[in-house]
């Protein structure tokens, strides 16, 4: 039964027209505004620039860094020499020059803080943040000394041209910052921010995602930055300080940065506040302690003013209340077929050889030695605590510290990291949440099926799972549909073999049921063997073909259904649970 989908909406067309309505009205006010704040105009579109790519790296990505306005001065100082020795080119270029240059030293910061995350990672930028501002202030910009300055072009060359010079750039800025948050790199930042380990196991590098970040965020600075060295004609190391970085890091936290049309917001206020208190007699070094306040209340409110004003100026829009749950329609009745025999011919795809995994004293896997054939549905069970998590962590790549051999098919994994053994045809889902909420429905499908999923395979897999529609963001639907819908964007990925790791937590009975019948027509419809680690022994019988029971590490049975069910041993270790027969 086919459901009816929705299209994807044309977003990319109305960013665009947006970005025309926003050229429109940057020519005029460049035309209608006084000259002073012309000049406060571009001090905020120039924030706004800096602050987009600081919501790549903060908001999208999740990672704390405190040196935005470092960057910054990496493309102001690349300005600045090429100004001082008189390249070719001009501004533009040389801005554009600026931030390739931010960017590869984004690339280079990032590179150490790879393992780094949180509190940590924020030390180490900072660190840097001061050890640059300390090294400016001793070495100053090229030209600072002689009081050289930057030549703008010459259709640039008033206030009020330069401003809107600094709109194209913002627009150019922001359209690419739009277009990088809906490719791929941008559904990698936002499922590295929200789980790792998920982004590792759907074949994507962690390392990858974070490094691609740290160089589009820093990049970005540094056009800023160069801006900067453009419009105040000598650039000087008080206009990019470590503290300064502090406060505009606070900002794109208050204003939700990671949203383009938030950063806007953001530049306003970076202008707005110092200005406010300078007309209020106030000396501008408070707003500092302004910024800071707004960031306390944001982080321990959970909101941010950005999200806050944008709610409100969506608030006529009619919005679904509650969250979305699963549709699953009913599979026909000659689909619901007993469950097959399993196909004795069919080649191994999974092969298991003593595989052991120590924690110090304690073996939680001791020489286990499993099989698994193309075109079949397996189940792992055992008791809590019997290692079906360390063997699934250790199959899977995750857990590389162990003996024994891995292959799939004739594949070999040996030491490949989890992304490596995913595009090998190996995927998995987890127990715990790990579907980024951020994301639609399609955009999810795309990232973990490595964008090799057409438009109509997505819609076959969502509407053979009963998933909602594409364009409906994941955080408006419950957790019981996220699983399930882990699920189908993994089989739409067309993985030689799926390992899930309790699916049906959170579904109700009827829902049990329901998938089990979805499960059981996966290996013939999607060519995906099946590994199913589950607690729910109805699901496992009315699934699996065959079954492996861990009981303390070790491989108490494994046979076919009919037999392990049966066997007393595996009884006892389920504590007398006679309803398993």
């Amino acid at each position: 039964m086919q459901l009816a989908r929705k299209g994807i909406s044309s977003r990319p067309a109305v960013a665009v027209a947006i970005g025309a309505v926003a050229l429109a009205a940057g020519w005029a006010a460049s035309v209608l505004l006084p000259n002073y704040l012309v000049y406060l105009a571009t001090t905020a579109i120039v924030a706004t620039i800096s602050l987009l790519g600081l919501g790549i790296v903060t908001g999208t990505a999740g990672m704390i860094v405190l040196c935005q306005l470092t960057f910054a001065a990496v493309g102001a100082w690349v300005v600045s020499w090429l100004s001082q020795i008189g390249a070719t080119g001009g501004l533009v270029l040389w801005v554009l020059c600026g931030g390739i240059v931010a960017g590869l030293a984004g690339v280079v910061i990032g590179l150490p803080a790879l393992r780094l995350r949180g509190v940590n990672l924020a030390v180490v930028t900072l660190g840097f943040a001061a050890a640059a501002d300390l090294t400016l202030g001793k070495t100053q910009f090229p030209g600072a000394v002689n009081g050289a300055k930057i030549q703008r072009p010459d259709l640039f060359l008033t206030d009020r041209s330069y401003f809107f010079l600094t709109v194209v750039v913002l627009v150019a800025v922001a359209l690419g910052v739009f277009f990088l948050q809906k490719s791929r790199w941008g559904s990698g930042w936002r499922s590295v921010a929200f789980s790792e380990r998920g982004t590792a196991s759907a074949g994507s590098s962690v390392r990858v995602a974070k490094l691609t970040a740290f160089a589009a965020s820093s990049a970005i600075a540094g056009i800023a930055g160069g801006l900067i060295a453009g419009q105040v004609s000598t650039a000087f190391p008080s206009g990019f300080s470590t503290l300064q970085s502090l406060a505009l890091y606070v900002l794109s936290i208050v204003v939700g940065a990671h949203l383009v049309e938030m950063a806007l917001i953001g530049g306003i206020l970076w202008v707005l506040i110092p200005e406010l208190l300078k007309r209020w007699g106030v000396p501008q070094d408070w707003a500092l302690v302004v910024f800071g306040a707004m960031g306390i209340q944001a982080l321990t409110s959970g909101s941010n003013l950005g999200q806050d004003i944008r709610n409100a100026l969506l608030s006529r829009k009619r919005r679904k209340s509650g969250q979305l749950a699963l549709r699953v329609p009913s599979l026909p009745k000659d689909a619901l077929q007993a469950l097959s025999p399993a196909p004795v011919d069919g080649k191994v795809l999974l092969k298991v050889e003593n595989l052991t995994v120590e924690f110090g004293q304690i073996k939680a896997l001791q020489n286990v030695n499993m099989t698994l054939r193309e075109g079949t549905i397996v189940g792992l069970i055992g008791p809590n605590g019997a290692g079906k998590s360390t063997f699934v962590d250790a199959v899977s790549g995750f857990l590389p510290q162990h003996s024994g051999e891995v292959w799939l098919g004739e594949d070999r994994l040996g030491d490949l990291p989890p992304h490596h053994r995913a595009r090998s045809g190996l995927r998995r889902t987890f127990q715990q949440d790990r579907v980024p909420p951020s994301l639609t429905v399609y955009e999810y499908m795309k990232f973990i099926s490595r964008g090799q999923a057409s438009q109509e395979d997505i819609n076959d897999v969502l509407d053979f799972f009963g998933c909602p529609d594409p364009e409906v963001r994941i955080a408006n639907v419950d957790v019981g549909t996220r699983r399930i819908l882990e699920v189908a964007a993994n089989i739409a990925a067309r993985p030689r073999l799926l390992i899930l790791d309790e699916p049906a937590a959170g579904l109700s009975h009827e829902e049990h049921v329901d998938f089990g019948q979805r499960l059981r027509e996966v290996p013939k419809r999607y060519q995906t063997a099946i590994l199913l680690i589950e607690h729910d022994l109805d699901l496992v019988r009315s699934v699996c073909q065959f079954i492996t029971v861990l009981d303390f590490g070790e491989v108490l049975a494994s046979d076919v259904q009919e037999k392990v069910l049966a066997d007393p041993r595996v009884l006892a270790a389920y504590m007398g649970e006679k309803e398993l027969i």
